[in-house]
């Protein structure tokens, strides 16, 4: 009964309220259905628009490419972006080329754009260490595959900036899952703190592998969760390139201009699977995937440059061509070198890595040239054995 009396006690008591709630507001500019809001159509020139439009379909027709590559077993698992490339394109064409941009692992489109070549990131995929290595004018990050442990780096990379006085903004790309790791958090509120020039990118693509955004918060939107670290964040159609482009080119100003942080969350989809190694068909239904599927961005953007004639003909097999090279070179690769494990691991090599690094490469040699031996003493086929050896594989295959 006391406590019943305490607890009626404290919850009479008058309160005060210490600050004005915060709305979080939602910017859309070119909606599903293809409807224009004039009043808030960014200012970007024709030849930017024709750019980022190709850009869009070259990450989409990559992304499908590669898809067919991991099929048949030459590249390995990847994470593939179909229905997300409005967020990524819309939000790094803002950046200058001196800033940053740091990428989780879904972001092959923006990586394009910040000018890596598709071989490289093909390689990367295939298990080459050179594939993540970014170019020497680069101001990039490779590919991050744990979930958020990019975002504290990059507040680090932010912090750098500040510390030195560089005109630098950051841009540090993430999806809705990471916002259930404590490196989220950690970042954002050492971003707040310090202040830094950063825009946190969230592509909520409404599922964390096969976890549900419901399951992840109760919050009702991702931007929200800036406020508690006391800086802006605003929810944008992220399959509305426009609204995208207008919300970061804010956001980066923003931070140029020594404002601090933002954080921008792009409502978008995955239109395909998590990685190479999923199957979605276990956690949604067809109709969720055909409904997104309507609001697809390259489709929404491509009707708003045909209603500008900003379309140019032949584009998709030019960009298929492209992409068709960037294979050939890729696979064109020569074979790693092996010793190259031991090049990044001390910056002065103890004796028994040394060591460790000699046995191999005599391992090595000995093994090429015992297959040069075995090579050099199989016998030769005739011309006869090869002539019906072709024969006989030409009647088994299939016309």
């Amino acid at each position: 009964m006391e406590e019943c009396k305490i607890g009626m006690s404290i919850a009479a008591m008058p309160r005060s309220p210490l600050e004005p709630r915060f709305p979080v507001e939602y910017l859309s500019i070119l909606d599903s259905d293809g409807n224009l809001d004039a009043a808030l159509e960014p200012d970007i020139r024709p030849a930017e628009l024709k750019r980022i439009y190709r850009a869009m379909l070259l990450g989409r027709r990559l992304d499908e490419r590669m898809v067919r590559l991991q099929r048949q077993g030459r590249i390995g698992t990847f994470a593939p972006i179909k229905g997300q490339e409005a967020s990524q394109l819309g939000s790094v064409a803002t950046l200058r080329p001196g800033d940053w941009m740091v990428p989780s692992f879904r972001e092959t489109a923006a990586m394009i754009w910040r000018g890596w070549p598709i071989e490289k990131l093909l390689m990367f995929f295939a298990g080459y260490v050179e594939g993540g290595q970014p170019g020497a004018d680069q101001n990039d990050l490779p590919i991050t595959i744990p979930v958020a442990t990019q975002l504290p780096h990059a507040v680090g990379l932010a912090y750098a900036a500040q510390y030195r006085g560089d005109d630098v903004v950051v841009m540090v790309y993430f999806g809705d899952g990471a916002t259930s790791e404590g490196d989220f958090h950690e970042a954002l509120n050492f971003a707040g703190v310090w202040h830094v020039p950063i825009v946190f990118l969230c592509q909520n693509n409404q599922w964390a592998i096969s976890v549900p955004l419901k399951k992840q918060t109760h919050s009702r939107t991702i931007a929200q969760k800036a406020l508690a670290y006391g800086f802006p964040g605003i929810q944008v159609d992220g399959n509305d390139v426009l609204a995208v482009h207008a919300a970061s080119t804010e956001a980066v100003e923003r931070a140029r201009e020594g404002d601090g942080p933002t954080l921008i969350e792009c409502v978008t989809y995955r239109l395909g699977v998590h990685t190479t190694a999923d199957d979605p068909t276990k956690y949604r239904s067809n109709e969720e995937v055909a409904e997104w599927e309507r609001k697809d961005p390259l489709t929404r953007f491509s009707k708003y440059l045909e209603k500008k004639n900003l379309l140019d003909d032949g584009l998709e097999a030019a960009v298929d061509a492209e992409i068709a090279e960037a294979v050939k070179r890729f696979e064109s690769t020569p074979p790693a070198d092996l010793l190259a494990i031991f090049d990044h691991v001390y910056a002065e090599p103890p004796p028994h890595l040394e060591a460790q690094r000699e046995e191999l490469r005599e391992r090595l040699e000995a093994g090429a040239g015992a297959e040069r031996r075995a090579d050099e003493e199989r016998p030769k086929p005739t011309a006869d054995a090869r002539s019906a050896g072709h024969q006989k594989v030409n009647d088994a295959w299939p016309s």
